[in-house]
């Protein structure tokens, strides 16, 4: 059965030509004109992935991202302009698991589309439970809990974590990272790695200015204190 892909975009030209381009790539694309008429779509339809422009008319994009997360872990990629710097740290911090900067290459799109699925398909590997600092890594569950309560993370900052759980103590590059998350390189950007790990320091740290967790290895990526 063909992977579903919700597609929220308020561009008509935009939505019609990078929606035949993915579904030309198999993929079954439901469209929706504005954030509102997507989380509705989003309720009758349970897509494997949505695809959401940051900048829609009324309830824009970072809303629904937002929206979402409260319910849903579905991978989410978001369409901002111009690489505004801006706009993909507060779509990051929504929710967000990544994102394409207009105009989209629809190679491009097809790449990061494909990653996002196949990160969201598989589990972590390693132990069941590993003890990570003061909290636990459970990779059966897909959930971080400190002191009994789970800390709500995103499946990219989940996976993340995992890559960097899984050698303790060990140095993990930002390049390693693109490609054993996003599961690319040639479209990669290190800003992406950065925006994660700050996002996982925020919820992971006491104090995440002053990290004791993940810690920044300069000139040559992160590692995870064991």
């Amino acid at each position: 059965m063909a992977r579903c892909i919700l597609f929220i975009e308020d561009d008509d030209h935009m939505r019609a030509v990078l929606s035949l381009s993915l579904r030309q790539d198999g993929y079954d694309v439901v469209e929706a004109r504005s954030g509102e008429e997507g989380l509705r779509t989003l309720e009758q339809r349970a897509p494997d992935m949505v695809l959401v422009d940051l900048r829609l008319p009324g309830m824009n994009g970072f809303e629904v991202t937002r929206t979402i997360r409260r319910s849903s872990n579905v991978p989410i990629a978001m369409v901002t302009a111009s690489g505004d710097t801006h706009d993909v740290v507060a779509g990051l911090e929504a929710g967000a698991d990544d994102y394409v900067v207009k105009p989209v290459v629809a190679k491009e799109l097809s790449a990061r589309i494909r990653a996002l699925l196949r990160r969201a398909s598989v589990s972590g590997p390693g132990s069941t439970v590993q003890r990570v600092g003061d909290v636990e890594l459970r990779r059966q569950e897909g959930t971080v809990v400190r002191d009994g309560d789970e800390i709500p993370l995103t499946l990219t900052q989940f996976r993340v974590l995992c890559e960097l759980a899984d050698t303790p103590g060990w140095v993990v590059s930002r390049s390693q990272l693109l490609e054993r998350v996003w599961g690319y390189d040639f479209f990669g950007d290190d800003r992406l790695v950065d925006y994660h790990i700050s996002g996982l320091r925020s919820k992971l740290e006491r104090d995440p200015s002053n990290p004791q967790l993940i810690l920044t290895v300069r000139g040559l990526g992160y590692k995870l204190v064991p």
